[in-house]
């Protein structure tokens, strides 16, 4: 008796709760995003590294529509890095690339899509990007704990009116510096009062196709900037993430002061550019023999 009334238990939890969840969650009604995808590679001309417009070089072929202002800070972080400086590449120091630099992955990226939020996960220096679709509005305080990757709330739409969610749109604010759009130090203003628009969606064409039309509003510019990233999702059932980036693990960039100096080979601190003068080192004293 006691047996058949806890079949009968187990029978009227699984009646209530599984309706429940099924409701709560129908996949579905999204696209189908799963699997790992990588930034479709593109040659970035004269300057090595990923370009932040993907369609164009990097450096001075972004023609980024800066203000003078911001285009002589680019100009000098150029004439630094020329030299063997750092200027305007904060990843040197293992900081993150921050928004919307980060949507240009070296390595691997995946996204989870869930009812209240979705995640867009990033192999490199393991940043992660949360975009809350659950109806809230940016919060008041968001000055007080700003992020690099932002604050970012999305919705789904159903832009082709078959039914379905297609198309992610996402504003991301609560931004913290330093940033800059690629490493050959593209600026953004220092107020940090971006405001970064996406448009995710799946290309119809080919399913294995994901674009991010990202539109940047900021102060330093002086129009809207628009780009679109491609990315390709890998061919298997089964995607294992093999590569765990450790930024400071063999990090040979030493930050002194306003000097980044470089840790050579045989362990000791060399200069990284011609000319550079040593660091202080009046706390340091030769032991007397």
């Amino acid at each position: 008796m006691r047996l058949r009334h806890l079949i009968g238990l187990m029978a009227l939890t699984t009646a209530f709760l599984t309706p429940f969840a099924a409701e709560a969650f129908d996949d579905s009604q999204y696209p189908d995003l799963k699997g790992e995808w990588r930034r479709v590679a593109v040659p970035s001309g004269a300057y090595p590294g990923v370009q932040y417009d993907p369609h164009k070089p990097a450096g001075p072929g972004q023609e980024a529509p800066l203000t003078p202002e911001y285009q002589a800070i680019f100009e000098a972080n150029l004439a630094d890095q020329a030299l063997g400086g750092q200027a305007g590449d904060p990843t040197f120091r293992c900081l993150s690339p921050g928004m919307p630099r980060v949507m240009g992955p070296y390595g691997a990226m995946e996204i989870v899509v869930l009812p209240e939020t979705t995640y867009i996960l990033i192999d490199h220096i393991r940043d992660s990007r949360r975009i809350h679709t659950d109806g809230r509005d940016f919060p008041a305080n968001m000055a007080d704990d700003p992020l690099f990757t932002g604050y970012s709330i999305g919705r789904w739409v159903d832009e082709d009116g078959d039914g379905r969610y297609d198309t992610l749109l996402v504003e991301t604010r609560g931004l913290k510096g330093p940033r800059t759009y690629e490493m050959t130090g593209i600026p953004l203003h220092e107020d940090n009062q971006s405001i970064i628009r996406e448009r995710i969606y799946l290309d119809k064409s080919n399913l294995n196709m994901l674009h991010d039309e990202i539109t940047t509003f900021d102060h330093a510019l002086t129009r809207p900037w628009i780009v679109t990233k491609d990315y390709r999702r890998t061919q298997t059932k089964e995607p294992i993430w093999w590569k765990e980036t450790v930024c400071a693990e063999n990090n040979v960039h030493v930050s002194i002061g306003n000097e980044v100096y470089f840790l050579s080979g045989d362990g000791l601190l060399m200069p990284a550019k011609k000319g550079q003068p040593p660091p202080d080192l009046r706390y340091f004293h030769r032991s007397r023999k």
